[in-house]
């Protein structure tokens, strides 16, 4: 059991399925269900989690790519779901299991086990969708995921974090040259609705990035517009022209879990 700080892995994340373990002492929160309930439950078991474990599911919006494996992984097993009251409304008659729904408004700040966690909303086309920011023993972890643009409020929430998890989507040479999507999807990709490149991430870290930051996970990468070690050392590299060259920068998969990573 880690009692340092905070410790993350992510089970999978891209357009087929996103979820994450975040834990802090005996407290384990998942962020997202979106792959298939038995591909959740076996990769966490690989964590060495199991779902009886689980305090809480946090949900960011109510995309199926972040919310397919809720139902069938809640059918025989009573853990609350926090939401917002509207991104509830539009996922509560697509379950059939009897859930728990928690209800936060964005903005709102509560405690969960050994965590506080800070909620924020972020732009991207669905109903509500937000950003959560986890504090426990002393450590920040933020977390964004499916984002249009950077706001405001997501700089002054991810600053200060110790860890941070963020998508860094696609390439924009590699969007543009992608033969697979058609031009009204990739307009929808690049708008304020849609996600985070490479260079808008990179850019967003390294304006924001303090002494205190050591681990950075970028997520939801696109297989076909995008690759580990181009986001990475686009990442890397803007990061070190502000003088953060210790920071740990690594890609999530979205085939296998990751291993635990301490943030502290």
């Amino acid at each position: 059991m880690n009692t340092s700080g905070i410790s993350m892995a992510v089970l999978g994340s891209g357009s087929g399925g996103n979820a994450t373990l975040v834990r802090c002492g005996a407290t384990h929160v998942l962020v997202d269900a979106g792959l298939s309930a038995r591909q959740i439950v076996q990769r966490m078991a690989t964590l060495g989690v199991e779902p009886g474990q689980l305090d809480g599911i946090l949900l960011t919006h109510e995309h199926g790519d972040h919310i397919n494996g809720v139902d069938v992984l809640l059918r025989t097993r009573n853990i609350p779901v926090y939401t917002n009251a509207m991104t509830r409304e539009v996922l509560r008659d697509q379950m059939k299991s009897e859930i728990r729904w928690v209800l936060f408004d964005s903005g709102q700040e509560f405690k969960l086990g050994e965590f506080s966690i800070r909620t924020f909303k972020i732009p991207h086309d669905a109903v509500e969708p937000v950003g959560f920011v986890f504090i426990g023993k002393n450590v920040r972890l933020g977390m964004v995921t499916d984002v249009g643009y950077v706001t405001e409020s997501i700089r002054e929430e991810l600053r200060g974090s110790h860890g941070i998890c963020i998508e860094a989507n696609y390439d924009l040479g590699l969007l543009e040259r992608d033969t697979k999507r058609p031009w009204e999807t990739k307009q929808r990709i690049v708008s304020r609705h849609g996600h985070l490149s490479n260079t808008e991430t990179a850019g967003l870290l390294a304006e924001i990035a303090c002494e205190r930051l050591n681990h950075v996970i970028l997520s939801h990468l696109s297989p076909d517009c995008n690759c580990p070690k181009l986001a990475s050392e686009t990442v890397r590299t803007q990061l070190a022209e502000q003088g953060h060259v210790n920071v740990q920068v690594q890609c999530a998969r979205q085939d296998q879990p990751s291993e635990w990573v301490n943030i502290s």
